[in-house]
């Protein structure tokens, strides 16, 4: 009866290792592999000029830091989140992706990004909210209306664009004014781009209230290829959006209090408790196993509350071999 008991710890204990394993690194050499970007948290594989593999790590960022310790599942989460929003969009605009042949990766076109992000709020929260608690009624060019409060419902969506920085630097507030005067985007695509964006984001906003949800704001990013624009990169994820909790939105609002988000703010809220917000001389604190796997659980609890669906973990021993057979075997038959 010990034995049987402790074979079964041993194969509890051997099952959390594996459970609790991270994708932090990846180092493939794919058929017809021209070059390898490897970001924050994505390391992407050039595939003859024409195509990318984005492997997506569980690797996590905040501050502009990448930390430590990786997130066991993160990269699935949101690889398969995006994957599932890229293809209920995908009647609006022709997006970058082409398959997903494993959890953690997406195959799509190699296409060249335009130096602009379109950001869109739908409400007075986060750098909208500080920029008007300073006094300014004026955000990328758009008017914010006088008298509202943090996190109200702007009456219709704002536009605020950024442009896309280099690399080391944060991205820089800008107006569609400037934007078209300084020909980062000619005006036809730009317009295109603000058609794109409202009708990615009223879809966004009507999936995410099925699953009692408010999309607050987010980003979309687009690219071109052969002269067509795509929609590329992630979207309506936590990591590239905020959303709020639609039950009591209106009741904390009106006693002016903080709103229930459902975003990766928890992981910055514990950075800045333990005393690290990236600036010179901090020092991340130690990520301990119980805080590993207490953010892999929250990161899967946000993967089924804003999809509806049941999280199914990968359980491959290896999820590098798991990748690298999985790409291959796409790339040879495509």
């Amino acid at each position: 009866m010990l034995n049987a008991k402790k074979k079964s710890n041993n194969l509890y204990n051997q099952k959390h290792q594996i459970d609790m394993k991270a994708i932090t690194q990846t180092d493939f050499k794919f058929p017809n592999q021209v070059s390898v970007y490897k970001g924050k948290v994505r390391d992407v594989y050039n595939i003859n000029n024409d195509f990318l593999v984005m492997s997506v790590s569980d690797r996590i960022s905040a501050f502009d830091v990448v930390l430590p310790k990786g997130i066991p599942y993160k990269g699935q989460v949101l690889n398969q989140l995006a994957s599932k929003f890229l293809k209920a969009t995908e009647d609006i605009v022709d997006n970058w992706s082409i398959a997903t042949p494993d959890p953690n990766v997406t195959v799509g076109h190699l296409c060249e990004p335009l130096k602009v992000e379109m950001v869109i709020r739908g409400y007075l929260t986060g750098h909208a909210w500080r920029t008007y608690k300073s006094g300014e009624r004026v955000l990328c060019g758009v008017r914010m209306p006088d008298g509202m409060k943090e996190h109200q419902k702007f009456p219709e969506p704002i536009i605020t664009p950024s442009t896309k920085a280099d690399f080391g630097e944060h991205d820089v507030d800008i107006s569609r004014e400037e934007i078209i005067a300084k020909g980062i985007v000619s005006e036809e695509d730009y317009l295109l781009l603000e058609e794109y964006t409202k009708a990615l984001f009223a879809r966004g906003t009507e999936m995410a209230a099925k699953q009692g949800l408010i999309l607050v704001d987010t980003k979309y990013e687009f690219g071109k290829k052969d002269g067509k624009i795509y929609l590329i990169d992630e979207i309506h994820t936590p990591d590239s959006s905020r959303y709020f909790y639609a039950e009591g939105y209106e009741a904390r609002l009106a006693n002016d209090e903080p709103q229930k988000q459902l975003s990766k703010e928890f992981v910055r809220e514990w950075l800045m408790e333990n005393g690290f917000q990236g600036k010179e001389g901090q020092q991340v604190p130690e990520m301990t196993e119980a805080f590993v796997a207490s953010v892999s659980e929250r990161y899967i609890e946000l993967y089924e509350q804003v999809s509806g669906e049941k999280f199914v973990k990968d359980a491959s021993d290896d999820a590098l071999l798991r990748i690298e057979e999985n790409v291959n075997a796409y790339l040879e038959n495509n």
